[in-house]
């Protein structure tokens, strides 16, 4: 089926700032007959890209309620867009609305969108992957009402040291730091609490993962954060790319010799 024949999208609506959906999303909230957001993450101001579409706030309805209302729209004959925070494919819960979908024969797609954890990176000027100190970007969460499979502990992961973005967590920092401690990250290691990134009341602190529970509490911070860990947020002693060093060839530039 054409992408112009689906009439429900999933769309990913970014960190925070309205400017920063991307123009396929933008532009599916333009064509859209009824949007379900997010209420309790996404940012209004985003519905004004859908002014002439029915809102409902799915922070207030159940699974059966959201799909209830996808499913009549689509036998109404209008276009739905499902429009959840930051990337869908990320604690979106999308999964099980696509397998009702799925079930009942009706055509969907997916619009990405940027992660708070990028976001972040972005009001930080950031980068994740340093060589030399981290080429992983680990993206978790510590265990709450959703299960965390064992293998994938704060523990198990901790123990890479390579950069973490942990999501969902900002009530359980004290935890958080006995685990990343006990993983084998150094009480000292860098860290940083990001409140609504890329929000207009957007909050950033620098400290360690020992620091994060006090640092929260100090600033009555305890939701809607993203906590970040890593040697990275230091961004010393890294080595530079090989990329565009002197000496690398590429497909599209040959390594030039040192002048003697």
């Amino acid at each position: 089926m054409k992408r112009d024949d689906i009439r429900i999208h999933f769309v990913g609506a970014g960190p925070g700032a309205p400017d920063l959906i991307t123009v396929r999303g933008m532009e599916l909230l333009k064509q859209s007959d009824v949007v379900i957001y997010a209420g309790s993450l996404v940012n209004p101001r985003l519905l004004e890209y859908a002014p002439n579409a029915t809102i409902y706030n799915s922070a207030r309805m159940t699974l059966e309620e959201v799909l209830r209302v996808i499913k009549e729209s689509f036998e109404q004959g209008k276009t739905v867009t499902r429009l959840h925070t930051g990337d869908p494919s990320v604690y979106g819960a999308i999964r099980e609305q696509m397998d009702a979908l799925d079930e009942w024969g009706i055509a969907y797609d997916s619009c990405p969108g940027v992660s708070a954890c990028f976001g972040a990176a972005a009001s930080l000027d950031l980068e994740y992957t340093l060589p030399g100190i981290s080429q992983s970007l680990i993206i978790t969460r510590m265990a709450g009402k959703t299960e965390v499979p064992p293998l994938e502990s704060i523990e198990k992961f901790a123990a890479h040291q390579s950069t973490m973005a942990i999501y969902l967590s900002t009530s359980m920092l004290a935890e958080l730091t006995k685990r990343l401690i006990a993983g084998g990250y150094l009480p000292t290691t860098p860290a940083a609490i990001v409140y609504k990134a890329t929000w207009p009341e957007e909050e950033i602190y620098m400290c360690t993962v020992e620091e994060l529970a006090r640092v929260a509490s100090e600033h009555n911070i305890t939701k809607t954060a993203l906590i970040l860990v890593g040697e990275v947020l230091q961004a010393t002693g890294y080595e530079k790319s090989k990329l565009y060093a002197a000496d690398f060839s590429t497909e599209f530039r040959k390594a030039k010799e040192e002048t003697k």
